[in-house]
């Protein structure tokens, strides 16, 4: 018979003292494994770069001790220093009691391969479109790469610094309204000596971005409805409100950026936003528009692509 772990049977131990845990929990394996069964029996929840109580715990613990995501696993059984052991104990508690997302308690957080800081003043780099530009967008720009690329609504800046990253010859705009925002845009750009190809630009969708024109306009804007914004678990009410939220069907910031972008487009150009679970909203505002939607390998939804052309073709629509 298996016995599944619950809190009747397996009362937590993140309130033992940290002499206990540190001279009875030792290698990193004692680690990962007590780590997994406090979170389960936390009952957290995931979606932050992770999506079960090992997976957290192993980032957890890889980043306590600065340890690469492809680690050889016969790591887990090196023991810890003492200093080690307190620091795991330390972010397992902080992650339990206060529900912050583990990025931020990191600092960092992973998009297409590549590390970026973060912290509450963005959001946590998670979108689908991380597939599209390790495969360089060519689906959209098969003989050569786009030139110039916009990334709207930016945040940390990951969706254009990763593409610059990924295509060394496109010059790279990140565009946001938070000031805040872009402070941690430009560490990361700073972080990724990216400097002399992407800037960072403070504005309202396109309001500070008049006359310029990109071939590819890339958004993750704000795109949760007001119902889905309040029933959203604990963890992502450590993100920043303005990221998230867009009015009672989540387009209010989509709707703006369909009715402008085209202005903002080379005639060849491309547009591609995410709007995740607004992807029915989008669908019944514009029922005439023949949406892209995308598929992904590895999950993800409600990301859609239109031409420079289709905006022309449907700007009633829009307007």
């Amino acid at each position: 018979m298996t016995t599944h772990l619950n809190a009747e049977t397996s009362p937590s131990t993140l309130s033992l003292p940290d002499s206990t845990l540190t001279s009875d929990l030792i290698t990193l394996r004692d680690y990962l494994r007590w780590v997994t069964s406090e979170f389960y029996l936390a009952g957290l929840h995931y979606g932050h770069g992770t999506d079960t109580a090992w997976d957290e715990a192993v980032a957890l613990c890889l980043g306590a001790l600065h340890l690469p995501w492809n680690v050889d696993p016969s790591v887990q059984d090196a023991r810890l220093l003492p200093v080690e052991r307190q620091r795991i104990i330390e972010l397992a508690r902080k992650r339990v009691s206060t529900r912050a997302p583990l990025p931020y308690l990191l600092g960092e957080a992973f998009f297409a391969g590549y590390p970026f800081d973060v912290d509450e003043r963005v959001l946590i780099p998670r979108s689908p479109i991380a597939e599209l530009i390790l495969d360089g967008f060519g689906a959209w720009f098969d003989h050569e790469p786009p030139e110039h690329v916009l990334d709207l609504c930016t945040g940390s800046g990951c969706i254009g610094i990763a593409t610059a990253l990924v295509l060394p010859t496109c010059h790279v705009t990140l565009a946001d309204l938070s000031p805040e925002a872009l402070a941690v845009a430009k560490q990361n750009i700073t972080r990724h000596d990216v400097g002399d190809r992407v800037r960072a630009v403070e504005s309202d969708v396109f309001d500070a971005l008049e006359g310029q024109r990109f071939d590819l306009i890339v958004s993750n804007p704000p795109y949760v409805d007001a119902r889905d914004l309040a029933t959203m678990p604990a963890e992502y009410r450590h993100e920043p409100s303005l990221a998230l939220g867009a009015g009672s069907d989540g387009l209010d910031i989509v709707r703006r950026i369909l009715r402008e972008a085209r202005d903002h487009l080379t005639d060849d150009g491309w547009l591609i936003v995410e709007v995740g679970n607004s992807d029915r909203h989008v669908e019944a505002a514009f029922p005439e528009v023949g949406f892209m939607w995308l598929e992904f390998e590895h999950g993800g939804q409600g990301v859609f692509a239109i031409s420079a052309a289709e905006l022309d073709a449907h700007a009633a629509s829009f307007a």
